[in-house]
Parts: structure tokens; C-alpha cells; sequence
């Protein structure tokens, strides 16, 4: 199965290394103690948000805050657990990950990569104003996109380099000896992509954002939204992962799967 199941089960696979950080990728994918992060809950609340109306900031809004209330030890960050509480909440400049572990809906309601470019940027600006921030998602989407709808491995790299000035040309074994725990767009989505660059399948891809030691769970979920535009999940890790999502948020998987995955898979 392709899609935003990615996302969700690199978040699931990464959360129990995210604060204990390993420089392996020999591990068990679904240890104990396993769980939907903030990750899948935001990721699914920009997919109601597309549900209901793709054109409304303040839809949008409104979805982030409702499920992120609903949800309320996720493991957000500082700043947005303050923006969640805000009766008119404002974007508060952050340049760090969310923007990007959020964003893989956008790629699948897209109809051009233009399109999706814009639905990337809404989707981030209403916290992640950030010029960084905001190239975080920016590239993130651009390379699903272009993985859903046929585009190879280099030709994605080329983009995103050219586009953005990552620098994808870096390998995992130098990056893994060195990395750190970074929250930064600008410091873990480069890494999350390169991820998926040197993978061999879906599970790979994961298995190498994990064992860089840093955001495990939002760089698996970033590389695995990739991947999973590229390659197909397993349908074992596919069900698994899904066991994982409590009624109100696989109904809010369900639908938008139902409406614009499998219509272009």
C-alpha cells in the first residue's frame, strides 16, 4: 500500500527511539511500547483539513487544534503546545521539523506539483513561518510528489538540490558517525532524504532514518512519506501500523484513503 501510511509508520516504527537514539539498523520495527506520536495525529489532522476544505487557513487551523487538544500528550513541542491553547493562535516563526512530518497529504490531494507546492506552504505557515520552516515541508512534498507520480531517484534528488539547496549528496555511513539529535528542518530533512535515496525498499528506508541517532520518529515518518510514495508498504507493517490509530483517527485515515489514495495508486 502507498500513501500517507508512510508517514504514520515511520512515526510508529521511530517512537521508542526517539529519546534513546541508536547508530544501527538492527532493530525490532514494533517493540513495546510502541505508539502514534505527534507525527501521526498532526498528519492526519492536515488530512481532515484537506477533507473538508483545501482552499481555509482557518479550517486548517482549526483541525490542528482540534486533534492536537484531542491528543494532548502526542509530544509536541513547547511553542506549539502554547499556539494548541491560543484562542486566536499566530504563527510563531519556527524553522524545526513539524512543518515536514505533516505535510505528506498534501502530495496525494495534489493534481500538479504546483498545486502541491501550495498546499505544502499553507499547510506549514500557519506555525512554521520560518523561511526554513517552510522549505522544510516545501521540499518534503515536492519529493512525494514526484516519487507518486513516476519521477526516479535522481531526478528527485536533482530538484530538491537545485530547488532548495539541500545537499543530497552526502552518504548515511559519513552523516550516522557524527549526526546528533537535531529538530531543525534545516539540519533533519536533508538526512530524511537522503534516507530514502540510499534505500532499498520502504522497510530500508525507515530502518536508515532511524539509525542516524537523532529525531527518529519525525525522520522516519519524514523519509517513510517518501518512500512510500515510491515504493509499496508492506501489507504486514501496513496492518500493523494501522492497529495503532485509535477509532477517530483511523476513520480520518480511512476516508482520505479512500478518496485520494487508491484513486491514484
Amino acid at each position: 500500500m502507498k500513501g500517507i501510511i508512510g508517514a504514520i509508520s515511520g512515526d510508529i516504527i521511530g517512537s521508542t527511539k526517539e529519546h534513546r537514539p541508536i547508530k544501527t539498523k538492527d532493530f525490532e520495527l514494533f517493540p513495546r511500547g510502541s505508539t502514534a506520536t505527534d507525527d501521526t495525529v498532526m498528519t492526519l489532522a492536515v488530512a481532515n483539513w484537506l477533507i473538508e476544505d483545501k482552499d481555509s487557513l482557518e479550517v486548517l487551523v482549526d483541525n490542528l487544534q482540534f486533534f492536537g487538544n484531542l491528543y494532548p500528550n502526542a509530544g509536541y513541542g513547547g511553542r506549539f503546545i502554547h499556539w494548541l491553547a491560543a484562542e486566536k493562535p499566530e504563527p510563531y516563526n519556527s524553522w524545526a521539523n513539524g512543518s515536514a512530518m505533516r505535510v505528506s497529504p498534501c502530495a496525494w490531494v495534489a493534481n500538479s506539483l504546483e498545486e502541491a507546492q501550495k498546499l505544502a506552504e499553507m499547510s506549514a505557515i500557519v506555525t512554521h513561518d520560518h523561511p526554513e520552516g517552510i522549505k522544510g515541508a516545501l521540499s518534503t512534498c515536492d519529493a512525494i510528489y514526484l516519487a507518486r507520480t513516476g519521477a526516479g531517484k535522481d531526478e528527485i534528488k536533482s530538484h530538491i538540490e537545485e530547488t532548495y539547496g539541500y545537499d543530497l549528496s552526502r552518504n548515511l555511513d559519513d552523516i550516522r558517525r557524527v549526526y546528533e539529535f537535531d529538530i531543525s528542518c534545516a539540519g533533519s530533512v536533508p538526512e530524511s532524504i537522503i534516507s530514502f535515496l540510499e534505500a532499498e525498499d520502504f522497510e530500508d528506508t525507515v530502518r536508515n532514518a532511524i539509525s542516524l541517532g537523532g529525531d527518529a520518529d519525525t525522520q522516519a515518518a519524514i523519509a517513510g512519506s517518501i518512500a512510500s510514495a515510491y515504493w509499496d508498504v508492506p501489507f504486514d507493517m501496513y496492518e500493523k501500523s494501522l492497529d495503532y490509530l485509535d477509532e477517530t483517527l483511523l476513520a480520518v485515515y480511512t476516508e482520505f484513503e479512500g478518496k485520494f489514495i487508491l484513486p491514484n495508486i
